[in-house]
């Protein structure tokens, strides 16, 4: 009597194979279903034009009426800061976004199928968070330099003091300020999608990501200055948000510092919806 020989996978037929679930194909699956809807590439489309048009809109605005303006008001006007206001607009869309990745299965019940064809769950939650990441990455950077080249496009020419108030990309801390909103509007999606894996609701997702980023900072003020000036650097959206400046203002963290704490942050939410979501029942 023979012993039976259990098959190997290695010795398995290609075919039994060809159903397996790896993270690449649990990726390829999560670029589909975010591409399937036309919300999202109205909503993305949304947050690239808010970049590049609160850029423009500015830049023509201040452009016209510089010669009119008072030297205190030409003195104190910051080229940069005024090419990346359409940031604070576009992290909004994005988070928003970001939340609705992945808290729009739970709404429908889509999330079921979702794990039930991968199990294990948390390939889903890399997955979302890798090619939303990736996507936001790959639009916003363009979008920003298209911003800043306009913005200064409309303000070249312009003088003061005898010096042309427009940047140039080479400019100490330019490129980086300018590369560094790309990598904010990055984390800021990632940030929200995370929010709405913990959450599982849109409504909670969106309001908490913008309580988070745009309510928290402005009640701040009503403390003492000293206690405000300890706590704001620290905030999420003070911190990552420290990348895009020029010099070193006073009370904020520098640069890079403040954009490792920002993606602190994100990573913390992404590692809790983890958590989350191992435990939690669908």
């Amino acid at each position: 009597m023979t012993a039976t020989t259990l098959p190997t996978i290695s010795s398995l037929p290609k075919r039994s194979l060809a159903g397996r679930v790896t993270q690449r194909r649990v990726a390829l699956s999560e670029w589909t279903k975010l591409f399937s809807l036309r919300s999202t590439r109205y909503t993305l489309l949304a947050g690239i034009a808010a970049t590049i048009a609160f850029a423009v809109v500015p830049a023509l605005i201040n452009a016209s009426r510089w010669s009119t303006m008072s030297a205190h008001d030409k003195a104190t006007f910051n080229p940069l800061e005024s090419s990346l206001i359409g940031v604070n607009l576009a992290q909004l869309a994005l988070g928003a976004l970001g939340v609705l990745v992945i808290s729009g299965e739970y709404s429908t019940g889509m999330i079921r199928s979702t794990f039930a064809a991968v199990p294990k769950r948390l390939p889903v939650l890399w997955a979302k968070a890798g090619v939303f990441g990736a996507v936001t990455l790959v639009l916003a950077l363009p979008a920003m330099l298209i911003a800043f080249f306009s913005a200064q496009a409309i303000l070249r020419g312009h003088t003061f003091a005898g010096h042309d108030i427009a940047l140039s990309i080479s400019d100490p801390g330019v490129a980086r300020a300018v590369i560094g909103g790309a990598l904010y509007l990055t984390l800021a999606g990632v940030f929200g999608l995370s929010l709405g894996a913990i959450f599982r609701n849109t409504a909670a997702g969106i309001s908490t990501f913008a309580g988070i980023l745009f309510v928290l900072p402005p009640l701040l003020d009503v403390l003492p200055s000293s206690w405000n000036n300890a706590i704001s650097p620290f905030l999420p959206s003070k911190a990552g948000q420290a990348i895009m400046q020029i010099g070193n203002p006073a009370h904020t963290l520098g640069p890079w510092t403040g954009l490792a704490l920002f993606a602190g942050y994100t990573a913390l939410a992404l590692g809790a919806a983890a958590v989350l979501l191992k435990r939690r029942d669908v």
